[in-house]
């Protein structure tokens, strides 16, 4: 059995024809840019959120980066985030004119550390940086410690931004995630839980002067015609891409529904397995939208190579952490520094996971694994 570790063209077969009638509709309309498409979705998304406000742009990268640009944060200024987490998280502080501090993340979820979080705010002001903001990731879709995050940045007076690229229609405590900060970034990259034909993001927040000036900036600036009041970006969002996005969004609830049974499916058989395979976990009183499924698991490499044998592809998010990577040595981190962050990138296994994967695969996958144990 071959089992593919994300397999679009299923989804497509769902609703693929929807897909192609509403494309032709935008081709024939001859508008493919900032046109009805476009603001329905705004106000459909942001409705589903619970912010007030949408920004349809060109990417999850872009999002973050007018969310930073728009704040008008002091060049050179820190930003706390994780290590461990897709580059663009801290991609955009640099390109924004920060410095970006890495967090360390807590064992069971993958997510930020609080008491770490602490910890590098402290180290920043003691080398004499001023901090004026976190990034919350909620890794592969599990929600992060929101709340806690949340009020530590309010009794420092920092702003909190939240990346939910992996973690759209995840909730914690009745809230979706994207609500806890003063601003939230969404990916529709294929691979996401609301996916595109290509790419595409979105900015919510509630704050009406932040909106009107991410909606310029991502006009280049533009106020008025020809008239630039910001430094901008040629950060748009098509109006096709809206399009196959509002009809995905039709099937958003009943994937998100599909997600979990085949999460909970894995959990069930594989929790015999620890401490040799761990599950990832959330947070109590959180709902879940997983992008990925996964686990920490010893002899990973091996592991792989023997799914890879009966036919099963898995991937490593992410192998080396964000600290260590060649780009960032000018901060001086070294291993060891993050040593939470550096064991989970060691270890960390992504399954076959995506809401069409068959109830046979799940099964298959699984039964493989415990083979490999010697279950």
């Amino acid at each position: 059995m071959e089992i593919p570790f994300l397999d679009l063209k299923r989804a497509y077969e769902k609703y693929g024809g929807e897909i192609e009638k509403v494309v032709v509709e935008v081709l024939r309309k001859g508008i493919y840019l900032n046109g009805p498409e476009t603001e329905t979705l705004e106000k459909e998304l942001s409705s589903f959120l619970g912010r007030s406000f949408a920004i349809g742009v060109s990417s999850g990268t872009e999002a973050l980066y007018l969310i930073l640009k728009a704040l008008e944060l002091p060049k050179g200024n820190a930003i706390l985030l994780p290590s461990f987490t897709f580059v663009a998280t801290a991609e955009v502080v640099v390109r924004a004119g920060l410095r970006p501090f890495f967090v360390d993340v807590e064992r069971e979820s993958g997510n930020m550390s609080l008491s770490s979080l602490e910890e590098i705010y402290n180290d920043a002001l003691k080398k004499g940086f001023q901090v004026s903001g976190v990034i919350a990731v909620s890794i592969f879709g599990i929600p992060a410690r929101l709340k806690e995050i949340a009020r530590f940045c309010k009794e420092r007076g920092l702003y909190l931004i939240e990346d939910i690229c992996q973690a759209f229609g995840s909730e914690l405590e009745g809230k979706k995630v994207g609500t806890f900060g003063v601003a939230s970034a969404t990916s529709f990259y294929p691979t996401k839980n609301l996916s595109c034909c290509g790419d595409g993001g979105m900015v919510f927040t509630d704050d009406e002067s932040l909106a009107r000036k991410i909606r310029a900036m991502k006009e280049h600036g533009q106020t008025g015609p020809y008239f630039y009041e910001y430094h901008g970006v040629n950060g748009r969002i098509d109006e096709l891409q809206c399009a196959i996005l509002r009809i995905k969004f039709k099937y958003f609830k009943e994937e998100a529904l599909l997600r979990e049974k085949i999460a909970e499916a894995y959990e069930e058989g594989l929790k015999e397995l620890s401490p040799e395979l761990e599950i990832l976990k959330s947070p109590p009183n959180s709902k879940r939208v997983l992008s990925l499924f996964s686990v920490r698991v010893k002899k990973r490499n091996e592991l792989m190579e023997f799914l890879k044998k009966k036919g099963i592809q898995t991937r490593i998010y992410y192998p080396l952490p964000l600290h260590l990577q060649p780009v960032y040595k000018e901060y001086g981190y070294k291993k060891g520094d993050l040593s939470e962050t550096e064991a989970l990138c060691k270890e960390i296994l992504s399954l076959p996971f995506f809401p069409y994967l068959r109830e046979e695969e799940v099964a298959f996958v699984i039964e493989k694994i415990k083979e490999f144990y010697g279950v």
